[in-house]
């Protein structure tokens, strides 16, 4: 009887679920359809591009509302069973709760693997696409910060200033190294000035550059035509800067997976630069995987240990809410995170802690 009772679950939680997401995901698009609708008409936008740009957002659109149709489908499937008193069957033929919440554990696993993948490979690359097409056809997220004026912290005491970058040949021009005194970081030691910066063979090549060492005594000043930074970095540190992180200042966490995310973190961590904001969405990115499971388990909290339920719209109602309030926690946990007063894995691990331990208290009160 087992095998059947957990049959049946999981055909009615993945019919449930699939037929929710599908109802979001239209839902959604419609909803964003007629906000951008104004941006189509007045870009000249064809309707090959506007099936083109939803065809790259559906990715992050079912990241988003995989949690709120994995919670639609758990009240769906549990709450339709206390209706029609299975749930009273199921008991009487000796299922405890914890073997009746398997199936529901179960499929809040599989999603979660799926989410796992999912979202550290398909979305970050469909939304390279989708913002692709945004900053260059729509006029939204068009923001230069990732190309021009650029300003990194190499190390703990030197600067690498960039004016403009090419990610074509991976160029920079007009850019200055500057070397700080350790101890007084308003104290100029040296500074490199040029004209142009490539990376070649996995080196940075300078063009028409001009090294200048300051001292009590005066300046001195040595210029190259053309050459190496290890050829002409005598007294300076090494130069961590890469191409790739150059690049990934215009990019967005949600356009990067986690080892591109990481490699970000790794880069600025040894620039000496604050990274509490980096690490809060390197781990919210894995945190959120596990919200359907989370939300599964806070699902059937509510859903069992009543005798009937009000009907569908009721449900419909709370899982909306729920999910309001849990995405709210999670921007509220984050921009204490970012700021640097709670751990960055704490921050994006809070909610879930949350909502699974009311979930799990929720469910000893009602059931024992």
């Amino acid at each position: 009887m087992g095998k059947q009772i957990d049959r049946y679950i999981i055909i009615q939680f993945v019919k449930n679920f699939l037929f929710a997401l599908l109802c979001f995901i239209l839902i959604f698009i419609l909803v964003d359809l007629f906000e951008n609708l104004d941006k189509f008409i007045d870009n000249n936008l064809s309707f090959p591009f506007v099936i083109n740009y939803y065809f790259y957002f559906i990715p992050e659109i079912i990241r988003l509302i995989t949690p709120i149709a994995a919670l639609l489908a758990t009240l769906f499937t549990a709450g339709r069973m206390v209706n029609f008193n299975e749930t009273v069957a199921v008991k009487n033929a000796g299922v405890s709760l914890i073997r009746f919440m398997a199936p529901f554990m179960v499929m809040g696993l599989i999603i979660t693997g799926i989410s796992m993948y999912f979202n550290n490979w398909i979305v970050p690359e469909a939304n390279k696409h989708k913002f692709f097409l945004e900053r260059n056809y729509m006029g939204k997220n068009k923001s230069t910060v990732g190309l021009n004026k650029l300003y990194f912290q190499d190390s703990k005491n030197q600067l690498v200033l960039i004016d403009n970058f090419s990610d074509l040949d991976l160029t920079a021009n007009r850019v200055s190294i500057q070397l700080y005194k350790p101890d007084s970081l308003n104290i100029m030691l040296k500074r490199i000035d040029a004209d142009k910066m490539q990376w070649e063979n996995n080196k940075w090549i300078l063009y028409n550059a001009s090294v200048r060492k300051f001292s009590d005594s005066g300046e001195v000043l040595i210029n190259y035509p053309q050459s190496a930074f290890e050829d002409i970095n005598e007294g300076f540190n090494k130069l961590n800067l890469v191409p790739t992180q150059i690049t990934r200042k215009r990019l967005k966490p949600d356009e990067m997976n986690y080892g591109e995310l990481n490699d970000f973190i790794e880069s600025l961590r040894k620039g000496g630069q604050s990274i509490d904001r980096q690490l809060v969405d390197f781990y919210s990115k894995i945190s959120f995987s596990f919200a359907s499971l989370i939300v599964i388990i806070f699902g059937i909290s509510i859903s069992t240990g009543t005798k009937r339920r009000k009907g569908l719209a009721l449900q419909f109602g709370v899982s909306i809410l729920v999910s309001f309030i849990y995405l709210g926690f999670v921007k509220i946990s984050e921009s204490f995170g970012y700021n640097g007063d709670i751990n960055p894995f704490l921050t994006a691990w809070l909610a879930n802690i949350a909502f699974a331990s009311f979930g799990m208290v929720n469910l000893y009160f009602k059931n024992y």
